[in-house]
């Protein structure tokens, strides 16, 4: 590996970051409304009216949060922020910090949709590289579309398909929630039998989303392996089916389909929105969601600067050991 293709990697992550960060701060402030005249109206209602002089507790508020001022020192102290890890407050649950509001989410995300994820990539790939090998029995072969078709349709509508068949029908899970109401989390197994328990739902619904569209892709990629001289020459020398499929066939398939999990894992730490809304489930995307709904502007900042780091740090460390899944790439350049 050359130094200076590492530092020409990473200069491309540095870009990428400012300009979407820079696009991340703007866009949340061209949408219509006032998030905290919106917010104090709230109370007004709430409170009957018993709140005092909204205009002033507006603009008081306003200054307080930085928004009185015009957009470019808004952007200045934006990254002079970011410089110190200084996410702000939530406009909306002040005075919790942006911080801490995404540290308390990101575990329950990062664990219901990496995990899922990855069962859905290993058993997708696996079996689009069945549905393709010629050898396959003529039995698995029927049945593997059958999953496929699950692909067609959205998480989010499974996970209601599931919710009624399997909470409400039959009651074999709850319909929503990330742990039992009332419990107290620990570190015991208790409290991991009602967390896996209650994120059984929307992960199932997650993998069997997702097995049609990883088994689709990889399909494709092992049709165009197989006519390679390198297949032929296995079987010239007699290996075993097993062998010749999962180290010539599926392992030189498979680079295509890593670099799709790379920029969905990128993806993870943004949560499965519609998911997350139909389940209740504590993540970071009920927490975006909830976010824009109440046009909290340092919420929404904070969540996406997330995913978008997380995405290119992803591609960057991608480039990286590309060479070590298919030595045919190079780092140099000719």
């Amino acid at each position: 590996m050359t130094p200076g293709y590492v530092v020409r990697r990473f200069g491309v992550l540095v870009l990428v970051v400012f300009l979407a960060t820079t696009v991340n701060f703007i866009i949340p402030r061209l949408t219509p409304g006032d998030p905290i005249e919106q917010k104090l109206s709230q109370l007004v209602a709430t409170s009957g009216g018993q709140i005092g002089d909204v205009t002033a507790m507006v603009e008081s508020y306003r200054k307080r949060f930085g928004l009185d001022q015009p957009w470019h020192v808004q952007y200045v102290n934006y990254w002079i922020a970011l410089a110190r890890l200084d996410l702000g407050f939530s406009l909306e649950n002040f005075p919790e910090r942006v911080s801490d509001a995404i540290a308390a989410a990101l575990p329950w995300t990062v664990g219901l949709l990496g995990l899922s994820t990855l069962i859905a990539f290993g058993i997708g790939s696996l079996l689009g590289g069945l549905l393709a090998w010629p050898r396959t029995p003529p039995g698995a072969r029927a049945a593997i579309p059958l999953l496929m078709l699950l692909s067609a349709v959205p998480y989010f509508l499974l996970g209601i398909i599931l919710v009624f068949l399997l909470a409400i029908k039959v009651k074999l899970f709850p319909a929503g929630g990330g742990y039992p109401f009332g419990a107290i989390l620990r570190f015991d197994l208790a409290t991991g039998v009602g967390i896996v328990h209650h994120a059984a739902l929307p992960a199932l619904s997650i993998i069997l989303a997702g097995i049609g569209t990883w088994a689709l892709g990889m399909r494709g990629m092992m049709i165009s392996v197989l006519g390679e001289d390198y297949i032929t020459l296995a079987e010239a020398k007699g290996l075993s089916e097993r062998r010749i499929f999962l180290w010539y066939g599926l392992r030189n398939a498979l680079l295509p389909q890593v670099t799709t999990l790379a920029l969905t894992l990128g993806h993870v730490v943004s949560g499965a929105i519609l998911v997350e809304v139909i389940f209740s489930y504590p993540g970071v995307g009920l927490k975006l969601y909830h976010a824009i709904l109440a046009k909290d502007y340092f919420l929404i900042q904070g969540i996406v600067l997330l995913l978008i780091v997380s995405i290119a740090v992803t591609m960057f460390i991608m480039d990286l050991i590309y060479p070590l899944i298919d030595p045919r790439i190079a780092y140099r350049r000719r």
